[in-house]
């Protein structure tokens, strides 16, 4: 009792099992998932008698319809041919129509026409299949068994016909059904022969024969059983292993293409036999003008030096040790530096010298050089960043202590040289405080949270301040000229760090330009088509050189030589933090030095107290 309840069970799962096999059209999986065999042709609720759901049903794909096809096929051939072969014995004997003839002629007839429109069944969602196995194994009893029964001692041994519908029974049925249908064979047999019995001396001979032949059928049966049940098994597991490798490889192309770094695959010939879109964008200056592979590595002259570096790799059988860098050309001309790793496939033959030699594969991982340097840099700076945040911590109740020292010395009566050293020291502890407070800004730390501001306002109101701190007096005849637009303009930032940044661009600007009105101009520009504010910064001072422009926002460099060198950069860590961006442009007019903040608009209606994490 207790097994069979734990049969049910077994049965119930596999159901449940096979029921949600097919994933929702909305799963990730769905696009993945190939063509299932889900009719109940092959489909047995909760699974068949003695072989479960699972197994037969790979059972009922392309191999099935074959043995199906074959079996309907034998069926129409082996009519003809019974139809002939019981003509000819009816003629030698003198008998022109018999009733075994008759009922040939009519299985031969039913065959034909089945195996006929068999293709046009195998092109339609055949939905009774089950059904339609069961109908031809019994017509083939019927007939078989019919005409054993009406002429049992003919010289053709009609009783070897009834193994085609056992092995048919055992190849397509569960194992039950299949004993089942041996069973009712071998009774049949046993009947015939005790039919004639009475009509022939040797009475115990046939039934012999019909015993022994019902064994063989039973044997038939269950031999057939375990043989379709195996190769069930094994088409399982090869359409288990092949979905799987297919899965795998489709989700190995996902990855791949949504990859930062490139990838090429390269043969020995030097093909490109696969490329995501980050390779192509780095092999050319438009990944459009890239062809799609396969393509060869020596079809643009500009890829020659990588073509060559991966010719030396299959000559030498590995990569070196480490990445190596190379200049490519594009097709516009341009040069670009690549950071570049290999891997080689292993052959297939390696450790087994049995298996077939595959072609060895190159797998190039590439970068461009720029943003690996950039990518050091920053963790480069971080690090640096998090060691100078803690000696400036350490730094800073030192000087407070030097600071307060220093300021009751001041108070004593002290000779004019004492007090011009007291005036040096002031001035340099002024200077370290400034370095103190520069350098824990610029550490990373707690985000100040993005408000919603009006930049009209507050630009307004930081370059009067500014102007007032300096000693410039604002109008037309000032140095510093101010154009902002007459209507608010919503901005993403905040208060004190906008202040910040713009004093910050307003020092340096003042300190380089000329004494011309409109030296310094600071201008604001917002479009409602890109969501973006622009604020600039121009100088009309000397152009800045060239070779100081790839270092103007690193840290701790600086051109003057009381300069920390931590200003720019702290204007590019504040913007950064609140989606911003800073920028130098270089520009022909007279203002030449142009410094652009590029702040996220947003609408003046928002809440003033939203964060922007």
């Amino acid at each position: 009792m207790w097994n069979s309840r734990q049969r049910k069970a077994r049965r119930a799962a596999q159901s449940r099992e096979g029921a949600n096999a097919g994933l929702p059209e909305e799963s990730w999986f769905s696009a993945l998932e190939g063509p299932t065999d889900q009719s109940p042709l092959y489909a047995v609720e909760g699974g068949s008698w003695t072989v479960p759901n699972p197994v037969l049903r790979p059972l009922a794909g392309h191999a099935l319809r074959r043995i199906f096809g074959t079996y309907v096929a034998a069926r129409a051939a082996l009519g003809v041919v019974l139809l002939i072969a019981i003509a000819l014995t009816g003629a030698s004997a003198g008998r022109t129509v018999s009733p075994a003839l008759m009922l040939c002629g009519i299985y031969a007839l039913q065959a034909l026409l089945w195996w006929l429109t068999d293709k046009l069944r195998a092109m339609r969602a055949m939905q009774h299949a089950r059904w339609q196995w069961w109908m031809t194994i019994g017509v083939d009893l019927l007939v078989f068994g019919a005409i054993h029964w009406i002429d049992p001692t003919s010289s053709l041994n009609f009783a070897a016909l009834l193994v085609l519908p056992v092995l048919m029974a055992g190849i397509l049925t569960p194992r039950l059904p299949a004993l089942a249908t041996a069973a009712g064979v071998a009774l049949t047999l046993l009947a015939s022969a005790a039919h004639v019995a009475g009509s022939v001396s040797d009475s115990a001979a046939l039934m012999s024969q019909a015993g022994l032949s019902g064994v063989g059928l039973f044997v038939v049966a269950l031999l057939s059983g375990e043989l379709s049940m195996r190769l069930a098994h094994e088409e399982r597991t090869a359409r288990d292993s092949r979905e799987r490798a297919r899965q795998q490889a489709q989700l190995s192309r996902l990855v791949i293409e949504d990859m930062a770094d490139g990838v090429l695959v390269i043969d020995r010939q030097l093909r490109v036999r696969a490329a995501n879109p980050s390779a192509r964008r780095l092999l050319a200056a438009q990944a459009s003008r890239c062809p799609s592979p396969p393509f060869s590595l020596r079809l643009h002259p500009g890829w020659l030096v990588l073509a060559d570096a991966v010719e030396q790799a299959f000559a030498r059988g590995n990569w070196p040790s480490g990445p190596i860098d190379l200049n490519i050309q594009l097709e516009d001309g341009a040069r670009r530096a690549l950071h570049i790793r290999a891997r080689f496939t292993r052959s297939r033959s390696d450790g087994n010298d049995t298996a077939p030699a595959d072609e060895p594969l190159c797998v190039l991982f590439i970068e461009e050089l720029r943003a690996v340097q950039a990518r050091l840099r920053q963790e480069r700076l971080a690090a640096m960043g998090r060691i100078s945040a803690g000696v400036a911590h350490e730094i800073r109740n030192p000087l407070a202590a030097i600071s307060q020292a220093n300021a009751l010395l001041e108070e004593d009566e002290l000779r004019p040289d004492q007090r011009r050293l007291i005036r040096i020291m002031t001035d340099n502890i002024d200077r370290l405080r400034r370095i103190v407070d520069d350098v824990m800004e610029a550490a990373p730390g707690s985000l100040a949270p993005s408000r919603t501001l009006d930049v009209t306002a507050e630009i307004a109101s930081i370059c009067s301040e500014w102007a007032r701190t300096v000693g410039l007096a604002l109008g037309s005849a000032s140095r510093l000229q101010v154009l902002l637009p007459t209507s608010p303009v919503g901005v993403v930032f905040d208060s004190d760090h906008l202040r910040r940044v713009l004093v910050n661009l307003l020092d340096n600007a003042i300190r380089h330009a000329s004494a011309r009105p409109g030296g310094v101009r600071v201008a604001l520009e917002a479009s409602e088509d890109n969501g973006w504010a622009m604020m600039s910064v121009a100088s009309d001072g000397p152009p800045i050189p060239q070779e100081v422009e790839p270092y103007l926002f690193e840290p701790f460099h600086s051109t003057r030589s009381r300069g920390t060198g931590l200003g720019l950069y702290i204007c590019r860590e504040l913007c950064e933090r609140h989606g911003a961006r800073i920028d130098f442009r270089r520009h022909d007019e007279r203002h030449c030095n142009v410094f652009e903040v590029m702040m996220p608009r947003e609408s003046l209606t928002s809440a003033e107290g939203r964060l922007v994490l």
